[in-house]
This record gives structure tokens, C-alpha cells and sequence, in this order.
């Protein structure tokens, strides 16, 4: 279940593509990431003020984690997945759910199968130059443990998957159609979680797979 993806996109096709303003835009001097991993910066296009931003953010909620071995504190686990059967309930996701949605922009994501060596198997969305993650996000600051943390941190939805994902997880990232992007963004709870079926098995593509591929294969 996506705990790899890529975004190779630069910044202006991003912009064009999440209809972001040149002014809204803080990333700094991020370069196209061709393996984002949970606890990894990467962009996400939320609302600000009424306008969509892109800025960076650490890919996985955080919560405090302890050694049940040795009693002592860890650094922070990150959340890095968020099911569609508990966005509504477990505390953790709730409240960004009905308040803080964004988008993760993607040019493709993998899933592993096997191990020693795993095989991993991309796939990203036919005749598209990126696409966009269903994400909910929040600014966490506080102490965690032993960790002061001060940082914007995302989660990618995830759902049952549909027959082609299905071959490789029983999970799959919720990718939005280009059209639901600003209800996702901006409607109300109920009409956002009725896009987190995402897009039909067909929509799909797989560009590439093997052992030790952990970057985003050549598009």
C-alpha cells in the first residue's frame, strides 16, 4: 500500500496542471523527486485563504513512538496512509478530513511484491502528464516523545482497489479525475468521500517493473 511515488514534474507544469498562481507557490529550490518516501518533503496543493497553493510538506502524520523493547522514546512514526473506512472516525484523520484536503501531485507510484529481493511493479495514468493523489494534510506542532515538531505533514486516502492495482495491493491510492479536483478541495465532507472510489482499472498503466527499481522508471 503506496509507500513509494514519484513526482518528476517541474514546478510550472505542476502550476498549470493544479491551476495554482505563479505567486502561490512555495517549494523553494525543490527539484523533480523521482522516489518520495513516507517521511520525505514533497509538494501538495492545498487551499489558502481561498486560493490554491503549492508548497512542500513531509509525507506522514506523526505520532509519538515508543521501544516496547527498551522503554525509550523513538523518533515520531509517520502515518503516511489514511483508509477511506476510518477518515470519518479514528480521531488521528477526522478533523483533517472535513477541513484540511489536498492534493498530492504524482507522475507514478509503486507497489512491491515479494521480498529479498522485492520485485517493485509502477504504474501511473494513461496519457497524463501527472495526476493528483486525494491527500489530507495539517501543520503538526508540539512534542512527540523526545521530538519537538514544528512541520506541515500529508497522508494519501486509499481505498479498495480496482482490478488493476488489485494485482499488486488490496489497497490502492485514491487518484482523482482532473474534474473532481476542486470538490475534493473545497465541498463539503459528504461529497468528498464519495470520490474516494477513484478512477476506473482501464485509467491505469503499468510503465515498468523489476527487483531494486525504487526510482521512477524512465517516461
Amino acid at each position: 500500500m503506496c509507500n513509494l511515488y514519484a513526482n518528476t514534474m517541474p514546478i510550472d507544469a505542476m502550476r498549470n496542471l493544479f491551476d495554482v498562481a505563479p505567486g502561490r507557490v512555495d517549494l523553494g529550490n525543490m527539484e523533480p523527486l523521482a522516489a518520495i518516501f513516507p517521511k520525505y518533503e514533497a509538494p501538495i496543493v492545498l487551499m489558502d485563504d481561498g486560493d490554491r497553493s503549492l508548497v512542500r510538506a513531509s509525507w506522514g502524520f506523526l505520532t509519538p513512538n515508543k521501544s516496547k523493547k527498551t522503554g525509550k522514546w523513538l523518533k515520531p512514526q509517520a502515518w503516511n496512509n489514511t483508509r477511506d473506512d476510518k477518515v470519518r472516525s479514528a480521531p488521528l484523520w477526522r478533523d483533517s478530513f472535513e477541513t484540511r484536503r489536498c492534493l498530492v501531485p504524482v507522475t507514478s507510484y509503486a507497489e512491491a511484491t515479494g521480498r529479498n529481493p522485492a520485485t517493485y511493479h509502477w504504474a501511473n495514468v494513461r496519457d497524463a502528464e501527472g495526476f493528483a493523489f486525494a491527500g489530507i494534510w495539517k501543520h503538526q506542532v508540539g512534542r512527540l516523545g523526545e521530538t519537538d515538531v514544528d512541520t506541515m505533514v500529508y497522508s494519501i486516502m486509499t481505498a479498495s482497489p480496482n482490478s488493476f492495482a488489485a494485482q499488486y495491493h488490496t489497497r490502492m491510492p485514491v487518484i482523482l479525475a482532473p474534474g473532481t479536483y476542486d470538490t475534493w478541495l473545497n465541498s463539503a465532507p459528504d461529497d468528498a468521500f464519495d470520490l474516494l472510489s477513484g478512477i476506473p482499472a482501464d485509467h491505469m498503466q503499468l510503465i515498468g517493473e523489476g527487483e531494486g527499481m525504487r526510482e521512477q522508471p524512465e517516461i
